[in-house]
């Protein structure tokens, strides 16, 4: 993708969310270089049970989620939405490997960054795999992908990322992906599921203040990359949760009355306290993910759970 329509998409998004009557940024600019630093050091923090209750998942049944998968009679391409470090990925791709089941796996990410590490990293350890890394919009890519080969697919949108949109906006996500699979092809889904408020509260509030500094790194972002001169330090991060929705929400607040300024004639004001909406950690029960795979035409396979089922993958088809 074009460098030049990079930076001025995400200029135009920045100044969308902050000049809109309750100001917003979108979470998916969390992930830059430092970012993805920042969000691979959340992921090993003691109150984010996240990822290591779908790598637990991942270790002990990734064997019996393929096995799911095989009522196609010839291997499948295994493509992942969002791919991350690719830690858990890795033993679903090598029992994949053993089983026969799969030896081309394509991980999409808008990030170059985190794409460039999981080749590195991934490629030594997973002989005998052809990775293709695919660096973009996940819909983009996808339809790309299935023009370009016609092996059944098992699409893989790991570690809660669904979380990251309301359950409407989950829905019309879904439907639109459906359109870009075909019947037979699997989708293997990462839901964390409603809890103990204080322990999903703890994930996104860590004493170690990493989501925190998670948040505020796109303020850092926005400075480097548009000119803003935003300070950090003025704005505080706060995570809220409610137990009824199942959404966890995460705001930065303006400490003072302040303005930042992007060139001379762009000038945001914010009050004092003012909110600015980052990102929602959306929780489910199982009903309400059996009810979204009905709602958006998929057929549910099978579910998998961590020991204290706090988390689940589940697998879904395009009947």
């Amino acid at each position: 993708m074009n460098e030049t329509l990079v930076d001025s998409t995400f200029r135009q998004d920045v100044l969308t969310g902050l000049t809109a009557p309750h100001k917003y940024l979108l979470s998916k600019y969390f992930y830059d270089a430092k970012g993805d630093a920042l969000f691979q050091q959340i992921m090993r923090c003691p109150e984010y049970y996240l990822t290591r209750a779908e790598a637990e998942i991942l270790v002990l049944q990734s064997t019996q989620i393929l096995q799911r998968c095989m009522d196609v009679p010839q291997p499948f391409d295994i493509v992942e939405l969002g791919a991350g470090d690719g830690s858990k990925t890795i033993f679903l791709l090598k029992e994949a490997l053993r089983l026969n089941h799969s030896q081309r796996y394509y991980p999409i990410d808008i990030s170059p960054d985190i794409l460039s590490y999981l080749e590195q990293t991934l490629g030594p350890k997973l002989p005998g795999m052809q990775i293709t890394s695919l660096a973009g919009e996940y819909f983009a890519r996808l339809e790309q992908l299935q023009l370009t080969s016609n092996q059944p697919k098992l699409v893989l949108f790991l570690g809660a990322t669904i979380g990251n949109m309301l359950p409407d906006e989950a829905l019309l996500f879904f439907k639109k992906l459906k359109t870009y699979l075909r019947a037979g092809d699997h989708l293997l889904v990462g839901f964390d599921l409603k809890k103990n408020p204080q322990t999903i509260l703890n994930a996104y509030n860590d004493a170690g203040g990493l989501t925190k500094a998670f948040n505020l790194n796109l303020l850092h972002r926005i400075n480097r990359e548009l000119g803003a001169d935003f300070n950090p330090d003025q704005f505080t991060h706060y995570p809220v949760y409610d137990p009824l929705t199942g959404s966890c929400k995460s705001y930065l607040i303006s400490r003072c009355a302040q303005q930042v300024t992007f060139d001379p004639d762009t000038v945001i004001r914010f009050d004092w306290d003012e909110p600015i909406y980052m990102e929602v950690s959306q929780k489910y029960s199982l009903g309400e993910i059996h009810q979204l795979a009905l709602q958006a035409g998929f057929e549910q396979v099978d579910a998998f759970f961590d020991c204290r089922h706090q988390f689940t993958d589940v697998l879904w088809r395009v009947g």
